[in-house]
């Protein structure tokens, strides 16, 4: 009897929350909802339509079930709803064409926090967020200290080992291991690294990031080099945490939110300067810290001075008066636009400036080049059939072109990239912007050179730039 009137106050309790709609923190904005008017402009901008040609796998469609559940018309928990939510990429593709201005970004985003706070999770999956995001993005020494590992595995014999035994492709961690390119340069810590000037006439605060800083550590030196040479005293302020962006993504807003809260206190004991960011996902969340703490009190007028000085790097060169760069670099390239550059940020003119500033260097447009290539985050990890369409589809577009190498500007593009031109055989590098243009500065024999000092915490340093 007990048992039949739990079930029965069970069914009770599900039909009120379907019934209720949004409920708790993180509700989609009814007037943003009520902004799209449906005319299908984005439709042939967004990705996964044009793979499955659903109009549920449009903005369009999207936007109608966030519509449904409002109204109470579709349940918040209902399959088909939790699944176009994270089957989006949340490129942004279709804010840049929509006449009606649709915010289609915070949207999405607040449809998975609603999912986040109301739908129950097995336990794996509890487990599985926590270890894969949690652990790794909540604090950057863990994340220092698993690619510190990543390095040591990198340099041994284990990687041809393990595929040759299959090993890999058991665990299904191939693609994931093939994604990650060899790091090459000691993390970069934040508060220890600088680059000075001669004669410096701006200051720049260096966002240092979790990837960034320790995969990708070498496209930060080189674009606190590249700013240097453009007259930017420029430094990574201490205390500095992940941006939160795939947090943001999960519908994970409360700890985005903390880890916004720490950037913010981070850059303001920096000083003044614009906040100069290497990663276009980085960005768009940086820019968007002001919307993600609408609701503080504390925070707010805070975040909306923050989000003002955040420039991307490319952003910040390619609109200014860039210092002609002396060194040649003679190769045929194209530019990847990333989707959180091109379409969050509306960044597209100003790298092609750059690129078209450095000698010797010819660029080939490709086709689709602001098609998202499916990285996502970490989409192409748990959506692997919906990100390699895309990543086939990219590296068919760089194969039209014949180059030899890819520009971008992200670094899940990067990686995205560098297994997709292998998976198809596409004969081509991999390569960030700003190491491009650092090495038509001179990369790090610059500082050797004396055009500018470098410095590790307090102490001048002549050298390679290398910490």
């Amino acid at each position: 009897m007990a048992t039949e009137a739990s079930a029965i106050e069970q069914t009770v309790a599900e039909a009120e929350r379907a019934l209720r709609g949004y409920s708790g923190h993180d509700v989609p904005d009814d007037k943003l909802l009520r902004d799209c008017v449906h005319c299908g402009m984005c439709l042939p901008t967004c990705p996964t339509y044009r793979l499955t040609g659903s109009e549920a796998s449009s903005p369009r469609g999207r936007l109608w079930m966030m519509r449904a559940v409002a109204d109470g018309r579709l349940d918040l928990l209902d399959d088909a709803f939790d699944e176009q939510m994270y089957q989006c990429l949340n490129c942004r593709a279709c804010e840049a064409v929509c006449p009606s201005g649709v915010q289609y970004g915070p949207l999405v985003e607040a449809a998975r926090s609603q999912l986040e706070q109301h739908r129950p999770r097995p336990a794996w999956q509890r487990v599985a967020r926590r270890v894969a995001l949690r652990f790794p993005f909540d604090d950057v020494r863990r994340m220092r200290a698993m690619v510190s590992g990543l390095k040591l595995y990198q340099r041994s014999p284990l990687p041809g080992l393990l595929r040759k035994s299959g090993i890999l492709r058991l665990l299904r961690l191939e693609t994931l291991e093939a994604m990650v390119p060899p790091v090459r340069e000691p993390a970069l810590i934040s508060g220890e690294e600088s680059w000075e000037p001669d004669a410096a006439t701006n200051r720049a605060h260096l966002f240092n990031g979790c990837v960034m800083s320790t995969v990708f550590s070498d496209v930060n030196r080189a674009a606190g080099r590249s700013l240097a040479h453009n007259g930017y005293a420029t430094n990574v302020p201490a205390r500095q945490q992940c941006c939160g962006a795939l947090f943001v993504h999960a519908g994970m807003m409360d700890e985005a939110r903390r880890l916004a809260r720490i950037n913010i206190d981070a850059f303001e004991s920096a000083g003044e300067g614009k906040i100069v960011v290497t990663a276009a996902g980085c960005g768009a969340a940086l820019k968007e810290y002001d919307h993600l703490l609408k609701d503080d009190a504390s925070y707010r007028i805070r975040a909306k001075a923050f989000s003002d000085r955040v420039v991307d790097v490319s952003e910040l060169l390619g609109t200014g008066d860039l210092v002609q760069p002396g060194g040649d670099v003679s190769l045929d390239v194209t530019f990847q636009e990333p989707c959180h550059l091109a379409h969050a940020q509306r960044i597209s003119r100003q790298p092609r400036t750059i690129l078209e500033a450095i000698p010797g260097l010819t660029l080939t447009e490709m086709r689709e080049s602001s098609l998202c290539c499916g990285s996502a985050g970490i989409y192409n990890i748990i959506r692997r059939d919906m990100a390699d369409g895309l990543g086939d589809r990219k590296a068919e577009s760089v194969r039209d072109t014949g180059v030899s190498t890819v520009v971008t500007a992200n670094p899940g593009c990067h990686m995205q990239l560098r297994t997709s031109l292998r998976r198809n055989g596409v004969e081509a590098d991999v390569i960030h912007i700003a190491q491009l243009l650092d090495r038509a500065y001179g990369g790090q024999h610059a500082a050797e050179r004396g055009d500018w000092a470098f410095t590790r915490g307090d102490a001048p340093h002549q050298s390679t730039g290398k910490s």
